[in-house]
């Protein structure tokens, strides 16, 4: 991926700017005020195809991309999960090159931690269209 990108992030200014370099930011096709889905727009296909392979790979991993995949993967379907991990992985790389720094997974349960109320009430929810009274107590310490 360096060799198609390079080291000098300061020719794309942001992290959003080298995804849609390379490609993988999601197309915007709407008519009359309906949205319908777009095709992600012409990048490298070389680094396309890095970003993708990576995606997949990561999917399969106990990560936060992994959980970012399934997470999406389930409303959206495999494809365009994978598209979006994509997406997420030049933002890491532009944060690596630019900061210094190693990259520091958040955790395969980020996406619960961050929003834990609405994980509550999901699963509460589907608990009780499977036909369980539900009541919560919180768990002593």
């Amino acid at each position: 991926m360096l060799v198609e990108i390079g080291t000098d992030m300061a020719r794309f200014g942001s992290p959003r700017r080298l995804a849609s370099w390379a490609g993988m930011c999601p197309g915007n096709h709407e008519s009359a005020g309906t949205r319908h889905g777009g095709r992600t727009r012409r990048g490298s296909p070389w680094l396309r195809s890095a970003l993708v392979g990576s995606a997949r790979s990561a999917s399969r991993t106990d990560t936060c991309l992994g959980a970012q995949y399934h997470r999406l993967a389930a409303r959206r379907g495999a494809m365009r999960a994978c598209v979006a991990v994509g997406h997420t992985i030049p933002g890491i790389i532009y944060a690596v090159l630019v900061t210094g720094r190693p990259f520091h997974d958040l955790g395969p349960r980020h996406f619960d931690d961050r929003d834990r109320e609405r994980v509550r009430r999901r699963l509460t929810r589907r608990l009780e269209q499977l036909g369980y009274a539900v009541t919560l107590r919180p768990e002593a310490a």
